[in-house]
């Protein structure tokens, strides 16, 4: 089984180096979650430098920022229901767990588990109450399971959680976002994928950031989804310091292509407080777009995208092939490129 760990100086224990100094300081405010599936995937010669160690491992950049907000995409402002989060016509989102297996260092949820701040299970109250917001809105056909991740929920509880979804005649989709195929492909045990496998309107979003993620226990995790009938896509970040390189993109699309997994998404980090300083600006994702032009199939080209803030929704973003840069225009209304040094004021 997986080991967690939930101090810097375990993980620093584990990896057989000293803790370093700043660790301390930044748990007090961001804890530190991370197991050794993880640690496991870090090239321990290159240090703070390895992709995987700067997902999960603090670093003093993250106290660095005050000045950008908790919540920038407004998410408690765009509750129907305890939550649940209507952004988009048709579109909802269930936070069915404040849990995860890691802390990502780069989480647009951070608020959640800042300072040990965090939201349990759903329950059965809860449920109902989004069940019936939902019927409300016959509008409403796809939601989507996020938290915290929801594979972290038991699978009696989450076998539960579904069918109640999957019983509105009005969603004909349910997205399982998990970051879990990466970071802890334990978890997907035979009976787990059975269960999920059971329900014909799910779909599963996982979550690559690198290539080296996507190593021999992964890739059998979403091979049997896959076989079993569950369609898998991929969301990434783009990082700076991670996978800001468009050879490194291209080799992550690639390899997600080989196990049948299609790259859905690339989004911009969002100026979520704490995270600054994996922003890499847009033109960053635009210059893996157009590098990935004639070298790699529509199959294997995400749609990068920018959520707006205060709760604006998805953005695509696309290069202007016909002069060579920038970026479009969406009604008629410029994306604002935040440079690295000065994110959203």
């Amino acid at each position: 089984m997986t080991e967690f760990f939930r101090t810097g100086r375990a993980a620093a224990e584990f990896l057989g180096i000293d803790e370093p100094d700043d660790w301390r300081r930044v748990e007090a405010v961001y804890p530190l979650l991370v197991n050794r599936h993880c640690l496991d995937l870090i090239d321990r010669s290159k240090g703070d430098a390895d992709p995987v160690w700067r997902q999960f491992l603090p670093s003093a950049a993250e106290l660095d920022d005050w000045k950008s907000d908790f919540d920038p995409l407004a998410e408690e402002r765009q509750m129907l229901a305890p939550r649940l989060i209507r952004r988009f016509l048709d579109r909802a989102v269930v936070l069915v767990t404040g849990n995860c297996a890691v802390h990502c260092r780069f989480c647009f949820r951070k608020r959640l588990w800042k300072q040990g701040a965090k939201l349990a299970d759903i329950s059965d109250a809860e449920l109902e109450a989004i069940l019936v917001a939902l019927r409300e809105h016959p509008e409403i056909r796809e939601v989507l399971l996020s938290g915290g991740d929801p594979c972290m929920v038991a699978d009696g509880r989450l076998r539960e959680i579904i069918a109640a979804f999957s019983s509105l005649e009005q969603i004909s989709v349910i997205r399982l976002g998990t970051k879990l195929p990466a970071v802890w492909p334990e978890r997907f045990t035979p009976q787990f994928i059975d269960m999920l496998a059971g329900f014909d309107k799910l779909w599963l979003l996982t979550h690559f950031n690198h290539p080296n993620e996507v190593d021999a226990a992964a890739s059998a995790v979403c091979r049997s989804l896959i076989r079993r009938g569950v369609p898998v896509l991929n969301q990434c970040v783009l990082l700076r310091g991670v996978n800001d390189n468009p050879e490194v993109m291209e080799e992550l699309f690639r390899r997600l292509l080989a196990i049948k997994v299609k790259p859905h998404y690339m989004f911009h980090v969002d100026p979520v407080r704490g995270v600054r300083h994996f922003a890499t600006g847009i033109e960053a994702g635009l210059e893996v777009l157009r590098y990935l032009r004639g070298r790699l199939s529509s199959l294997g080209t995400p749609t990068f995208a920018i959520d707006l803030p205060e709760g604006g929704g998805k953005v695509a973003l696309q290069p202007d092939y016909s002069s060579g840069g920038g970026f479009c225009d969406i009604h008629n209304k410029k994306i604002i490129n935040y440079p690295d040094k000065e994110m959203k004021k």
